[in-house]
């Protein structure tokens, strides 16, 4: 085992990477691109916001969340509605359909990971809870 932390972190860093780029190939019914699908997630999250609000949630430029926010309205996804107090600006809103495909991508992608984790005997998955809950807090902090 090395326990070199320079080491650990570039040898973590490609594991994670792979597995997250691996996991984010199964998608939902939509075949959304993943910035998109990270559109409805935040609106899954948080509720609904103006496009301006995503954007720099997303970190991203307007223009471009203006074109994601357009091609999932196209899709019966998000809804943009008027804002409450603003009648310049619109606030967008998760649909049914968009629900429905976040619970659709995501319950592919557990079902993905729950295969590979089945592979696993049982003390490499014991090990990988507890690598789980190290994860939570290295990423918290």
């Amino acid at each position: 085992m090395n326990d070199d932390p320079a080491r650990l972190s570039s040898d973590l860093r490609v594991a994670l990477t792979r597995a997250a780029r691996r996991l984010r190939t199964q998608r939902g019914e939509a075949d959304l691109p993943e910035g998109q699908f990270g559109v409805l997630a935040v609106l899954d999250r948080h509720g609904e916001m103006s496009p301006g609000a995503l954007a720099e949630h997303e970190r991203v430029r307007p223009p471009a969340m203006t074109r994601a926010v357009t091609a999932l309205a196209e899709l019966g996804l998000v809804a943009k509605i008027d804002h409450p107090t603003d009648k310049r600006q619109v606030v967008v809103r998760l649909t049914d359909a968009g629900r429905h495909e976040i619970a659709e991508t995501r319950r592919r992608r557990d079902a993905w990971l729950t295969c590979r984790l089945e592979e696993l005997d049982a003390d490499e998955r014991a090990t990988l809870a507890a690598a789980t809950e190290i994860l939570v807090r290295v990423a918290a902090g």
